[in-house]
Parts: structure tokens; C-alpha cells; sequence
């Protein structure tokens, strides 16, 4: 079955590349890319003032066909619309499998945001009932401007995927953050949300994230230096793949770039307490929170004064991974655990041993003694552990990479 891809192009100076992302889509769909995917329909929209800077001529040259830009047409008669009942901007809407928005300027992000449709595209893309992909592309003071980060957030808050602009040198000249991304990783992205975008239709899964903050006093936690990525990477991929995803993640946790539902919790008792109200409801979780060991025998309601010596006496905390089979038996459970500097056969034991104790279905082991590994970078390596010993090693990748080898492995 052929998916089309709808290309949307506004007024940003990097539209010369979408040329390119044409020629490799359709180089895809005849079967001589890299990127393996067939079938696939393009059909191009752009603003009037893209073509005042570009001309169609380029990009129909690529496509092979027309590029459409105008919502109202010089022969445009209302009695044929009523006779044929067909609208354009509907019908390409219709037919998308996929949108993309590139370059994705200021204005065209903040009038998506807002909901304003007064051109073709934007007319087009308020009727998309599939998903899409924003390619932002702007000045570095533009990107981080508040308005347009507010509106970046309203994106993703709605469901639409964004990929981040890369750094560089811009058009303007400057340095920064604002150019869009080479056509081959667009493709890349756009390719990926077409292949997973159903593979965990069906499945509800919560995923735990961060770590967990004891308090001591009034002002005064223990706490560690897990950043929840890798959870929130979790999260990302099994909501890109079509499941239903619950987020619970600490208050200083990173939170997911798309419409994920979560909720917040800050010591070990509320994420306990959050799973048992939840477990019974889920088919899968993946408990990868980093939960203190241990907790503060008395906490003090002031604040405790600095100038004195003071003896912190703390009890080990009671391990949540081991009670979520008794909340929900039938719940698949993947536990994480962090160990440090430890030779592999002796990772992988500690890997069966926390396996068994738990009663989980699979646990992921990660060194954090290890140079860019777990708690706070981008970067993860992990060895995913069955009843029946390793199941897997996965090398140093980036974490959403990781993410997306895991869930290979555990839901082929």
C-alpha cells in the first residue's frame, strides 16, 4: 500500500534542501536508498512568499508533477467544488500518511500554534489527521526566543513531533542553533515514523523516570544524579510506536518532547504510591526511575543550622521494583539497575540476581562508572538481561538509540 508524504515548505532561506529530500524520497521509493522504504507518494505545498524566494520550478523539477501553493485558484469556481464535492487542501490532507513542515519558520510555528489558517498549508495541515513532523529552521535569537519556545511546547504539547535544528553557520551569518537538519536525517525521521508508528499499537505502558529526592530537613534532600533521558527516551519511542504511555518522572527530570501523559512525584513513597494506583491498569512497565537506597531515619520540619555538627543516621529503603508483580502479576516488568565499575560477568550476575529477586521479566544493567554512561549525559550502554541469562549486549549509542534497541529485543 503506497504512503504519501506531504511536504510542507515555508518561507526559511534553507527550503534549497528540501530539493534534496525530494530526489532521496524518491530515490526510496523505487528501491535504490539506503532507507529501504517503497511505495511512497509525494506531494508538495508551499507559502506564496517561498515562491516568491524560490520559484516552483526547482521543486516541480525534483517532484516530477505540480507543486501547489494556492488556496484560492485563478479559475476557481465554487459550483464545481459543490458538484464534485472535493476540496483540495482536504483531499491532501486526506491522502497524507505523513506531514512534514520544512523549514519551519517563526511564523508559520506560531500560527500552527495558534491554529490560524490563511494559506494553503496552513489550511492543509489543520485538516492532517496524520502525524507530523516540524523542521524548525530560524536565526539562533529567534529559535530561543520565549514566544517561540512557548509555541514549540504547545506543538508537542498537541502531538506533533519536532526535530530539534542543528548548530552551525546560519544564512545570516551567525553561529548557533537554527539550521535545519541535513535532508538525509529528515528522511531518516520521517522514515522512522512511518515503520513504528503501529508496532505498539494497543499497549499501555508506564515508564518511571529520574530520581528520587529524600528530605533530611526543611530545604535539604538526598537525592542522585539520575537526569530521567534515558526514561524519557523510553517513553518517547513506545508513544512513537503507537502505545498508550504513562510517564512518571521526578520533579527535576527531563520531560518528553511530545504529548506523552505524566505525572510528577519527588520521593520514593509518592512513586510507590503512583505505581500501585496505576500497575493493575497497564500491560508493561519499565521501571527505570533511580529510587534512593536509602532514607532519612528522622526528617526535621526547619531548616538544620550549618554551623553545627550534625550525625545523619538513614535506613535502607524498601525496593518498589520487588512489590509491582504483587500490584499487578500479569504486568511485564522491565527493572533497570545501575552498577559501578564492574567486570561484565560479574554485570550480568548482578543482572540475574536482581532479575530473580524482583520476579521481573527482563532487567536492564548499565555501568555508570563507565565515561559517558547513565546518569546525566546523552549517552547509554546497557546489557539486557532474561531468566535465561544475557539476552543482549547494546554498545554506547545515544539514549533514544537505546531505547530503540530495547524495545527491539523485548517486543519482536
Amino acid at each position: 500500500m503506497n504512503k504519501t508524504i506531504v511536504i510542507g515548505i515555508s518561507s526559511g532561506i534553507a527550503a534549497y534542501k528540501i530539493v534534496d529530500l525530494i530526489k532521496i524520497l524518491k530515490t526510496s521509493s523505487k528501491g535504490r536508498s539506503a532507507f529501504g522504504r517503497k511505495n511512497i507518494e509525494i506531494e508538495v505545498i508551499m507559502t506564496q512568499t517561498a515562491v516568491k524566494m524560490f520559484g516552483k520550478k526547482i521543486f516541480e523539477d525534483a517532484l516530477g508533477k505540480k507543486v501547489y501553493s494556492d488556496l484560492i485558484s485563478k479559475d476557481f469556481d465554487y459550483k464545481k467544488v459543490l458538484q464534485k464535492r472535493e476540496v483540495e487542501h482536504i483531499k491532501l490532507a486526506g491522502e497524507a500518511s505523513l506531514f512534514i513542515l520544512a523549514p519551519a519558520t517563526a511564523n508559520i510555528i506560531g500560527k500552527v500554534a495558534c491554529g490560524i489558517a490563511n494559506d494553503l498549508l496552513t489550511t492543509t495541515l489543520l485538516a492532517v489527521s496524520s502525524p507530523v513532523l516540524i523542521c524548525p529552521s530560524m536565526n539562533t535569537k529567534m529559535w530561543s526566543n520565549p514566544l517561540v519556545q512557548e509555541n514549540i511546547n504547545k506543538l508537542k504539547q498537541f502531538g506533533f513531533f519536532i526535530l530539534q535544528p542543528d548548530s552551525g553557520r546560519l544564512a545570516c551569518g551567525s553561529i548557533g542553533v537554527g539550521r535545519l537538519p541535513e535532508p538525509e536525517i529528515i528522511a531518516k525521521e520521517l522514515f522512522y515514523l512511518l515503520q513504528k508508528k503501529n508496532q505498539l499499537k494497543g499497549k499501555k505502558i508506564i515508564v518511571t523516570a529520574g530520581g528520587t529526592q529524600e528530605p533530611i530537613d526543611a530545604v535539604r534532600v538526598i537525592t542522585n544524579r539520575a537526569s530521567g533521558k534515558m526514561g524519557a527516551a523510553l517513553a518517547e519511542e513506545c508513544y512513537l510506536q503507537g502505545a498508550e504511555v504513562l510517564l512518571l518522572r521526578s520533579k527535576n527530570s527531563v520531560s518528553s518532547r511530545f504529548n506523552v501523559k505524566e505525572e510528577i512525584f519527588e520521593t520514593s513513597k509518592d512513586l510507590e504510591g503512583l505505581i500501585k494506583n496505576y500497575a493493575q491498569k497497564y500491560d508493561v512497565i519499565f521501571h527505570s526511575a533511580a529510587v534512593s537506597d536509602f532514607i532519612p531515619e528522622n526528617k526535621l520540619d526547619e531548616k538544620l543550622d550549618s554551623q553545627k555538627h550534625i550525625i545523619l543516621r538513614l535506613y535502607p529503603a524498601e525496593k518498589i521494583l520487588h512489590q509491582i508483580k504483587s500490584w499487578n502479576p500479569k504486568i511485564k516488568l522491565i527493572g533497570f539497575k545501575a552498577v559501578f565499575r564492574l567486570k561484565e560477568e560479574e554485570l550480568i550476575k548482578t543482572g540475574m540476581k536482581k532479575l530473580k529477586d524482583s520476579h521481573s521479566d527482563f532487567v536492564i544493567v548499565n555501568d555508570v562508572g563507565k565515561e559517558g554512561i547513565g546518569f546525566g549525559v546523552d549517552t547509554n550502554e546497557v546489557y539486557i538481561i532474561s531468566p535465561k541469562g544475557l539476552l543482549a549486549k547494546v554498545p554506547k549509542a545515544t539514549k533514544r538509540e537505546i531505547a530503540q534497541r530495547i524495545l527491539e529485543y523485548l517486543f519482536k
